[in-house]
C-alpha cells in the first residue's frame, strides 16, 4: 500500500474489520463517511494473530500523512487497541468490539461474563505454518451464521456473508495485548444490544473501563455496521470532529 497524503487537519478514518468478515462489511459505513467528505481506508485484517495483525494495521496508519481515527469491529477492536499506539492515531472507535487491557487476552476478557452462542458454533480448520507445522483457525457454522452474526440483516445478504467469511487463527484468543492505546487516546464505542457473537456485557465492560463515550444500539446484531451503517458512521463522525 502506497503512502496516503491527506489534509494535515482532517483525519483519515481507517476501518478494521474483525473475524468472519472482510473489508466489504464496511461498505455502507464507507458510503456514509465519503458523503460527508471524510477520507476512508478499509485495509484487510490478516486475522493471523493479535501481534501480527496490529503490526500490519499500525504500519498502514503510520504511512498516512496526517491524523488517523482507527475504527475496529469485533476482534478488530483488539487490533486497534494495540495498533493505536502509532503516533498519528488521534482517536479510537470500537464497533461491537473487544476492548482489552494491556496484558489481557480476548479469552480472559470473555471469561469475565457468560459466553455468547458463537463459542458453541465454530468449525475448526487447519492451515500451514512455516516449517511444515499446522495452525488452527475457526469459522462460524453456516447454519448458525445468520442468527449469531447478522440476525438483523436480510437473509439473502447473510447467505453471502456466511459464504465469504474469513477465518480467524485461534491463537488470537490467547495472545495478550502488548499495549492499550485507549489509555492515552480518546475513544468511542458502539455496543450492539442484541449481539450473539460477543456478549454485549463484554462490549460494555471494555468500553466503560476504557473511559469511552458509549452509544448502545438496542436490537442490533454483531453485524451492526452492515445493518445500521448510518448509526455507526455517526459515531465515527463524532471522533472525526473531535480530532479536528
Amino acid at each position: 500500500m502506497g503512502r496516503v497524503t491527506v489534509s494535515a487537519t482532517n483525519p483519515t478514518v481507517v476501518l478494521v474489520h474483525g473475524a468472519f468478515a472482510d473489508a466489504a462489511s464496511w461498505a455502507g459505513v464507507i458510503g456514509e463517511l465519503q458523503s460527508q467528505g471524510v477520507a476512508v481506508i478499509a485495509p484487510p485484517n490478516p486475522l493471523r494473530g493479535l501481534a501480527a495483525d496490529a503490526a500490519y494495521v499500525g504500519s498502514v496508519a503510520s504511512q498516512i500523512e496526517g491524523p488517523v481515527v482507527l475504527v475496529g469491529h469485533s476482534y478488530g477492536g483488539a487490533v486497534i487497541t494495540v495498533a493505536g499506539a502509532a503516533e498519528n492515531v488521534v482517536g479510537l472507535v470500537y464497533v461491537a468490539a473487544y476492548v482489552p487491557e494491556e496484558g489481557e487476552s480476548l479469552g480472559e476478557l470473555q471469561e469475565r461474563f457468560p459466553l455468547a452462542p458463537l463459542v458453541a458454533n465454530l468449525t475448526e480448520w487447519k492451515y500451514p505454518l512455516p516449517g511444515g507445522e499446522s495452525g488452527v483457525e475457526v469459522t462460524i457454522n453456516a447454519d448458525a451464521f445468520p442468527s449469531i452474526f447478522a440476525a438483523d440483516v436480510p437473509a439473502e445478504t447473510t447467505q453471502v456473508l456466511a459464504a465469504a467469511q474469513r477465518p480467524l487463527a485461534v491463537s488470537a484468543f490467547t495472545e495478550t495485548a502488548s499495549t492499550a492505546a485507549w489509555k492515552t487516546k480518546p475513544s468511542w464505542a458502539v455496543v450492539a444490544g442484541a449481539d450473539s457473537a460477543i456478549n454485549p456485557e463484554v462490549e460494555r465492560y471494555g468500553a466503560q473501563r476504557a473511559g469511552a463515550t458509549v452509544i448502545e444500539i438496542d436490537g442490533a446484531s454483531h453485524a451492526v455496521a452492515v445493518s445500521q451503517p448510518k448509526a455507526v458512521a455517526d459515531v465515527i463522525l463524532q471522533a472525526v470532529r473531535a480530532a479536528r
